[in-house]
Formats: C-alpha cells, structure tokens, sequence
C-alpha cells in the first residue's frame, strides 16, 4: 500500500495539472467538500506518509501516528482548538530501542487503528518498513510492539511483543475483562495478552486473518475478525472458546482469499450487534448481522456506495458518532474537469438504506504546505499526492489513509504526499 516511484517522478508528479478537452466543463461538475488542511508534524514521518492510524481521544484531541522509514514511529496529538501539534508516544524511547538508522530492523510505522478504550488509554502497535533497493543493511526485523498512551497523565508503555519477527496491525482492547487481541503481520497470527499475567498467547496456531484484519468486540463482548478464506472467526473470553463461522449473503460467500477484491475494512455498530464492511477495490457495503445463531451468519447486499471505475477505499470506512457509515472513495476522474482521481466521502443511512455522495475532498487553505523548491533549490520529495483542479483548487489525487468522525460530527482525514490531516466540519458534508 505504498507508493514506489523514483524521486525524479515525484518532482515531475508534485501537484499536478491536467490537461483539459476542448468540451470540458467550465466549472465543477460535483460538490465541493471542504476540509481545512494541516502538514502532519515534520520530522516525523520520513516519506510524508502514514496509515490508519487515527482517532479523535476522550480529551477531544485527534491522534496520528507516523512513519519514519528506517527509524522510527510516532504518535502525534493535534489539539482541534489551537492547531498545534505534539509529540506523545516516542516509539524507540517508549520501547527503550537504540536504532540507528536506516534499517530495515527499526520499527518504522505506527500502521494500527488507534483503539481508545472506556478508560480513554490509546492503544497502538508498530510494525516494521520496507527494504530499499538500495538498501544494503541485511538486518532482520525483531517484531512490533503493543503501545498504550494515556492522554490523562501524558504517560505511555510498552507491553512488549506478541510475535517475534511479526509487527503488529491491530490492537483492541477488552478493558472490562483484561484482556487485548493483537494482529501480527505479515502472517495475520490471531493473538490474545492478559494483562494480569503480562503475557501473550496465540488463539490457533494454524489460524491466519486477513491483511488488515482488525478485532471488533460485539454485544456479548466475544471478539470477531475475518479469516483469511474470508470467514469470521470468533472467540469468546468467557468460555475460551473459538468459532469458525460463514459468512453468506444470499447463499453465497461474502469474498474469497483471492477475488482480488483487496483487504476488507469493516466496523461495528454502537450496540454491537451488526458489522458493515467493504473492501478496498470495491464499493459494495454489506451489513453483518452478529446477533444470528449457527454456524453461517447472514450478510446483506446494501448496494454500492458509489459507481465510477477503479474504486479505492483504505482504512477509512467507519459507522459515525451519528450512528450512519461513511467512507471515502477514490474513482477515476471521468467528468472531463481535470484528470486524475477524485475523493469522494459518501454516506449510507441505515434508516433510510441509502447512499449519499456529499462531493470530493478539497481543501480551504491552499498554503498549508508549500509545494515549491527546497532550500536547496532542488523540488521537494514525496509531494506528489494531491493535484489542482481547473478551477485551482486543491483535491487528493493518490491516497487517503484513515478517517474517522468526531464526536461533534467534524469528519478528519489523513492524506499522503504531503502527510495532511483534513478537517471537515459539519457545515461543510452537505
């Protein structure tokens, strides 16, 4: 999920403008959603990237973590009042690490979902790089650790590593029974930590989920994730007991390991009791129903969230403090004002089962990175990921990584190339 071009096509790339046909609109053919647009800290992050990571913590802050490739991961907490950003989770320093970089052995990302817990402690993971072509450090990656922060008393932990030479892809915690489940990668081991005994076990040694599985916990507090031949499995920590159950919708299978279709996304309703999930080539939403019995769990076709060709949708699908599921969806650009992709957030409403299309992703403050010359005169690496439409306005071209909704009802984004984190408030998502 990472882009691999040469620095020479990212100068060429940087902001690009496209060409238009003669027969082109004059103006946007589509809504505008407008987003306030803020550079993720520098010196954070390596390649102006990061992943799902993002959450709005029970303070009201907005939580972001980083990747510094061949170094380090941070968590960065955005204060919404003042604009200003901090450091709170330092991984080498929290896992008491002396890297020095660049190495592939470092632990380069924050790439889980943060999972904030009743107690408002931050749950995290890290995990490992990639290799350069020109990398010639041969050292192995040691494994991801579990992170907690509290925002309360500013203080972090590491509760240490769940899989040797596995990083970690997703930390849920179950505070009320003291326990957290941990997904490893790139093998997808199920893990489970006690928090009384501080150790960690594998649920099944033969079991492998998804890539970029995530753990939900449901209304009975059993925790559900996807296999890797797109099943759920199921684990109940009050009978330690294991389930391997169907997902079908219509009497046929939901996705299968090799569809294509890519990683599915999914969360979970406030009552626990359904799951909405999509994958990321493709925009059909299904709903999952949590609460049937037997071995097969019904799942329903809610139709596509939006049409277009070469649909793209990270980690952003979410049910909303509003109780309705949004996601935003990159599509080919196909209306002739401008070229290149489009970012659509778009909205299904359970009360009505309908999808909405509020526009594409734009932003208000177009100085809020500067796109021109470094101080070496040379152009700037890794700003490629955003272009301008006819019109001059800025829009996401490449990929968006996260988003979740506020409690105030503010959608936040995280955008890569430059590394952004977009604010879009109510007022704006008609």
């Amino acid at each position: 999920m990472r882009h691999t071009l040469s620095l020479l096509a990212l100068a060429l790339l940087a902001s690009p403008c496209f060409a238009q046909p003669k027969d082109a609109p004059s103006k946007a053919p589509f809504p505008y959603v407008w987003g306030t647009a803020y550079h993720i800290l520098p010196g954070t992050h390596t390649d102006e990237s990061g992943y799902f990571s993002l959450c709005e913590g029970k303070n009201g802050k907005i939580y972001v973590g980083t990747a510094a490739y061949g170094f380090n991961a941070y968590l960065i907490e955005f204060d919404p009042k003042t604009g200003k950003q901090r450091i709170v989770v330092d991984v080498n320093k929290v896992c008491e690490l002396n890297t020095k970089g660049p190495t592939y052995a470092a632990q380069a990302k924050i790439h889980t979902r943060n999972f904030v817990g009743p107690s408002g402690k931050i749950y995290v993971g890290s995990k490992q790089g990639y290799r350069r072509p020109d990398d010639r450090d041969k050292a192995d990656y040691p494994g991801g650790y579990v992170i907690v922060y509290d925002p309360e008393t500013d203080k972090s932990e590491s509760l240490g590593m769940p899989y040797k030479g596995e990083g970690v892809i997703d930390v849920t915690a179950d505070e009320k029974r003291g326990i957290i489940y941990v997904v490893t990668c790139e093998e997808q081991h199920w893990m489970i930590y006690d928090v009384k005994t501080k150790k960690f076990r594998e649920l099944n040694a033969d079991l492998r989920l998804t890539p970029y599985a995530q753990t939900l916990l449901d209304h009975k507090g059993r925790a559900v994730a996807i296999t890797k031949d797109f099943k759920l499995a199921r684990f109940d920590p009050d009978t330690n007991t294991l389930e391997i159950l169907d997902l079908v919708s219509d009497g046929k299978p939901v996705g299968k390991a090799d569809d294509n279709l890519g990683p599915a996304c999914w969360d979970i309703t406030a009552d626990g009791k359904s799951a909405y999930l999509v994958r990321l080539s493709d925009s059909t939403l299904f709903r999952i129903d949590l609460t049937a019995a037997g071995m097969k769990l019904p799942v329903k076709d809610l139709g596509r969230l939006i049409e277009g060709k070469h649909h793209d949708s990270r980690g952003s699908l979410i049910v909303g403090t509003d109780g309705k599921v949004h996601a935003i969806y990159r599509i080919d650009n196909e209306t002739k004002f401008g070229g290149g992709y489009l970012h659509h957030l778009v909205t299904f409403d359970p009360k009505t089962s309908k999808a909405k299309d509020h526009g594409v992703l734009v932003v208000k403050n177009p100085d809020w990175f500067d796109f021109g010359p470094g101080k070496d005169g040379k152009p700037k690496p890794w700003t490629h990921g955003f272009h301008k439409l006819p019109d001059g306005t800025y829009t996401p071209l490449h990929a968006h990584m996260a988003m979740i909704q506020a409690k105030d009802g503010t959608f936040y984004a995280t955008i890569i190339y430059p590394f952004t984190l977009l604010r879009m408030e109510p007022k704006d998502v008609k």
